[in-house]
């Protein structure tokens, strides 16, 4: 088994490399593995989109959609797909090499690479751009550990962090090292420290063409992502500010295309580093390719006439279901984004303000965003008259703006450890499925053949 993933890896890095620009590929001999020594090297392999891939099965597990019946359940294309659904304990039911582990770990194999290679290279050849290739790896790689925790390790607990089991922590390329799983408390401190250097080494400049390349916004903005997971607002807000500070364009959704299928292109104005769910299952795609579910009801419930979300986000079928449109990753694919965008920052600033009882200006952040949602002449201001009823007017918000990007599972996970007690429920051929507050269905189990290959502690489930 471990042969196989040793294969894998290769075949991946060896992928990665072919997609490299053309000149860099005629300077090396066909009949040997290419090996990256230099910054260019480097650079060719972090801009590839193949190594910026997020898990879905949180996708597959939230409230985001339903499946239209019983028969499309049952002929959904993967045991995973369908148990992902109803949270059956046995989620895998015996698949084999699932991506949701597999993928994270190869950008952290690809990230690692990297990092040993800028270690045997002199910095002072050219300081810029060596700064630049290092915080552009340990991003990568925090990013890919941070994916792992939210499908793998239970949330975060700072009672219980020491003691719960997080990932193993691979820091070094070699593939055949063994290594145990390391507590949620070591995997977030590794993350963090991390990602701060990241943005300390990481150029301002924000990139026009290439959205796979991050800038300081973008490392800012996934530790304000984490810190907000955590449930840790005072420093979720300081990397919330920083990150706007670096980058804060909201676009007018009054310019958009309402029947579009595609109403934002790869490259729009909020977007500040751009990611995909993994390219796998067929019930994550969205738009009419996939008949087999439709958007929840109760989410679309949510929106009024006026809220351009509506149309902009969503396609009502003929029989009246809706189903996604293709979202913030734009024209260039049909899976679900997992990106870095200014939205998500504005919700997450009027958040960790109105849990600080910051009525006021919790509320101005969330209508400086509602806003541009609204056809225009139609937003009315949100008012609260507490920090607790805007907070629960923010978290709706944050609901009907961030679906189908991955945000939704981290999201229940964390809201349940503040005592949200949100509460999951699915019918599906007269038997009802319902998944309770931090139930331990909340985390996924490790794919089989990773078990049976490193031996690590399974999760109990």
């Amino acid at each position: 088994m471990k042969n196989k993933f040793n294969i894998f890896v290769i075949l991946c890095c060896t992928i990665i490399l072919l997609s490299c620009k053309d000149d860099f590929l005629n300077e090396k001999p066909k009949t040997s593995l290419v090996v990256p020594t230099t910054l260019g090297d480097f650079e060719a392999m972090l801009n590839s989109p193949v190594i910026y891939k997020t898990g879905a099965l949180g996708q597959m597990a939230c409230d985001d959609y339903e499946f239209t019946d019983y028969a499309s359940w049952q002929s959904t294309g993967t045991a995973t797909e369908r148990n992902s659904y109803i949270w059956a304990r046995d989620l895998f039911a015996g698949e084999q090499s699932r991506p949701d582990w597999n993928e994270p770990y190869s950008s952290i194999f690809y990230a690692n690479n990297i990092l040993k290679g800028l270690a045997e290279i002199n910095p002072r050849t050219d300081i810029s751009k060596y700064n630049q290739i290092r915080g552009w790896a340990l991003y990568v790689r925090s990013a890919a550990f941070y994916d792992l925790l939210q499908n793998f390790a239970p949330p975060y607990d700072p009672s219980t962090a020491s003691e719960d089991l997080g990932i193993p922590l691979r820091l070094t390329p070699g593939v055949d090292e063994i290594l145990p799983r390391s507590s949620v408390a070591e995997c977030y401190a590794r993350i963090l420290t991390d990602l701060i250097e990241s943005g300390d080494l990481l150029t301002a400049t924000f990139p026009i063409t290439n959205r796979y390349m991050p800038c300081k916004a973008a490392a800012f903005g996934l530790l304000s992502r984490i810190y907000l997971n955590m449930n840790l607002y005072k420093e979720a807000s300081k990397f919330t500010d920083l990150a706007l500070a670096e980058y804060n364009k909201l676009i007018d959704y009054n310019s958009l295309s309402q029947t579009s299928g595609t109403p934002f292109s790869f490259t729009h104005d909020e977007l500040i580093l751009n990611s995909s769910q993994v390219s796998t299952y067929e019930i994550t795609i969205p738009r009419n390719i996939n008949t087999r579910v439709r958007v929840s009801p109760d989410l679309i419930k949510l929106y009024d006439t006026k809220d351009l979300r509506l149309s902009i986000f969503f396609e009502r079928m003929s029989n009246g279901n809706y189903s996604m449109k293709r979202g913030y990753y734009g024209s260039t694919g049909n899976y679900g984004f997992s990106g870095i965008a200014t939205d998500e920052l504005f919700l997450t600033k009027a958040e960790c303000q109105a849990r600080n009882g910051e009525t006021a200006n919790a509320l101005f952040t969330l209508n400086q965003l509602l806003v541009k949602r609204y056809a225009t002449g139609n937003f009315v201001p949100t008012v609260a008259n507490s920090a607790t009823e805007a907070l629960t007017k923010i978290l709706v918000e944050r609901r009907k703006e961030l679906v189908w990007r991955n945000l939704r599972w981290p999201d229940l996970r964390r809201l349940n450890k503040s005592g949200m007690g949100i509460i999951l429920k699915r019918s599906l051929n007269g038997a009802e499925y319902i998944l309770a507050p931090n139930s331990s269905l909340y985390t996924f189990p490790i794919p089989d053949d990773e078990i049976n290959a490193s031996g690590i502690q399974q999760n109990l489930r």
